[in-house]
């Protein structure tokens, strides 16, 4: 390997015996550049050893594994506790092949995720801001801003579930996960941070001991995880809306700016994607299995009972939990709920501050202290504070903010897909890593797909009477479309092949190419078809959150 390939294969610099040498850089902020300090190992800038044996395999994966865990077992959360105990509870086993389905997309959003932040260095914000303007730039930040500090207010809704049942007071609870939150990321170390999260993730496993006191039926849970049906005698509306919930809190918009940016701020490079992918299955893993143990031990529990339908929140799942199966499995839950939260709020407060800090160009880094860091941490801190407020005012509309918060990820998380799938696709960020035509062909059905529930959930929230044949029509129509709309394109392309012109991808060059620095890069050249669809988007998002809110605040009001 020549002295620049390595130069470009290993990172940033390499470490010499009388200086360091820095290659020309993409990234915004220095400290992003160095060794991988991770919660279980070091590997040092200029270690380009390979990695042979088993043992020298697993150390390294060791070092690398985290962002994948942190990132899926984060979107465990308060919302998705009380999705998944709802479906449990109120329809038994037979939604958790909805879980099975989001595999294959969380996988593919998510490394599609993993190669913008090794390879380009630059956080999912910035270089949309970059790569489409600054109308996209600042409407990503701005709603990411907004969804997620309401997206925090839940999981301290979540907190507050669970210290209630265990008798704890709520407003000494709250502020003392706060501080946790803000003091693990505030102490001028990743590996330190990155050490609390894993803990908490390992809390995730309290739920296992749940699951065997309460022991449902494997051979149904097995049946109904593979075989898709629907609730007997349910109302089709109120189902398809249930299953667009699952969806929305297993895939959410700031998965991917966190995934990116966390990626970047770890120093991983290409050189170790494949043990970051092996992170990644492993977060995707533990996050299906454990909300495929929620559904199933909760629709254990109520089976036969009075409560079965009549969910109401994740705490009467932990005060159910106790009558009917013991004292302990409601305690374990109720731990199980605070860990989710805290952990949750932890990931989607980062996931802000990152953005931000992309956005405006401050130094955002956890490697840096706080007087290094001012405004990253001040933002950290802040949206989680302002969060922990709305939940101890009193009378505060929290269920309607709950709402609020699915009905908003909902219309913005095929925005996010949009541009996800727009930046893998752009060769001056990934060259040789842009996406093949299987990626792009199965991304692009997953918009598809989004776009309709999106639809759906949006027209649900502004027209509440909306019956089941008004849903089955926005589902049959939009489907309709997109078919029809990929057999054009589909024929166009067999007529018209794509052109391969003298920027042809060649990766073979794939272990040496990073992206250049991003003042470098030139505008991207949009054809007329990427324009009008962006148009429209642009049009739809608009028009459909300024609906939601104005109903959320109507509804708010007593209207």
């Amino acid at each position: 390997m020549t002295f620049y390939a390595r130069f470009r294969a290993e990172g940033r610099y390499i470490m010499t015996e009388t200086k360091t040498l820095l290659a020309p850089s993409a990234a915004l902020d220095t400290a992003h550049i160095g060794d991988i300090k991770g919660a279980f190992g070091t590997i040092r800038v200029n270690d380009d050893k390979p990695r042979s044996g088993i043992k020298a395999r697993l150390k390294t994966l060791l070092a690398i594994i985290g962002p994948g865990l942190i990132v899926m077992v984060g979107d465990n959360d308060a919302g998705a506790f009380g999705t998944y105990t709802e479906a449990g509870q109120n329809y038994g086993t037979s939604l958790l092949w909805t879980l099975l389905l989001l595999v294959p997309v969380l996988y593919v959003n998510q490394e599609m995720v993993l190669r913008l932040g090794v390879v380009s260095g630059v956080g999912h914000a910035r270089l949309i801001l970059e790569r489409f303007g600054k109308f996209w730039g600042a409407f990503s930040v701005i709603d990411l801003f907004i969804l997620n500090a309401l997206t925090i207010v839940t999981e301290f809704i979540g907190i507050s579930l669970g210290l209630d049942y265990l008798g704890i007071p709520k407003i000494p609870g709250i502020l003392l996960a706060t501080a946790v939150i803000v003091g693990a990321a505030s102490t001028g170390s990743f590996k330190r941070f990155e050490r609390v999260c894993l803990t908490l993730v390992a809390g995730s496993l309290l739920l296992v001991p749940i699951i065997f006191m309460v022991h449902p039926d494997v051979g149904q849970v097995a049946h109904d995880f593979v075989v898709p049906g629907m609730p007997k005698g349910a109302d089709l509306s109120t189902v398809t809306l249930l299953i667009i919930g699952i969806v929305g809190t297993t895939v959410a918009p700031w998965q991917l700016f966190f995934q990116q940016s966390y990626i970047i701020d770890k120093r991983i490079t290409p050189r170790f994607l494949k043990y970051e992918k092996a992170d990644l299955w492993l977060g995707i893993t533990i996050v299906i299995v454990g909300a495929a143990a929620i559904i199933s031990f909760t629709a254990a529990t109520f089976a036969g009972t009075p409560e079965f339908g009549n969910f109401t929140d994740a705490g009467g799942v932990a005060v159910g939990l106790e009558q009917h199966v013991g004292k302990v499995a409601g305690v374990l839950f109720a731990l199980a709920l605070i860990d989710a939260s805290i952990i949750g709020a932890a990931a989607v407060g980062l996931s802000t501050s990152y953005a931000l800090g992309d956005v405006l160009g401050l130094k955002h880094s956890l490697h840096r202290k706080v007087s290094d860091a001012k405004g990253f941490y001040a933002v950290f801190a802040g949206v989680l504070l302002l969060s922990a407020i709305v939940v101890l005012i009193p009378g505060s509309p929290l269920g309607l903010l709950t709402v609020g918060v699915q009905v908003l990820a909902g219309v913005l998380l095929p925005s996010a897909t949009v541009f996800l799938l727009l930046l893998c696709n752009d060769k001056q960020v990934l060259g040789p890593w842009v996406n093949g035509r299987f990626m792009n062909f199965f991304t692009s059905a997953v918009i598809a797909v989004l776009v309709i529930l999106s639809l759906v959930l949006t027209a649900e929230v502004l027209f509440p009477d909306m019956g089941s044949d008004a849903i089955l029509g926005i589902l049959i129509g939009g489907g309709a479309v997109s078919a029809v709309a990929g057999v054009v394109f589909l024929v166009y392309r067999g007529i018209h092949p794509a052109v391969q012109g003298p920027d042809a991808v060649d990766r073979s060059q794939r272990s040496t190419w990073r992206m250049p620095p991003i003042a470098l890069l030139t505008a991207p050249k949009l054809s007329t078809g990427h324009r009008i669809g962006l148009t429209v988007l642009r049009a739809y998002l608009l028009i459909a959150m300024i609906l939601v809110i104005v109903r959320v605040v109507q509804l708010a009001l007593g209207a």
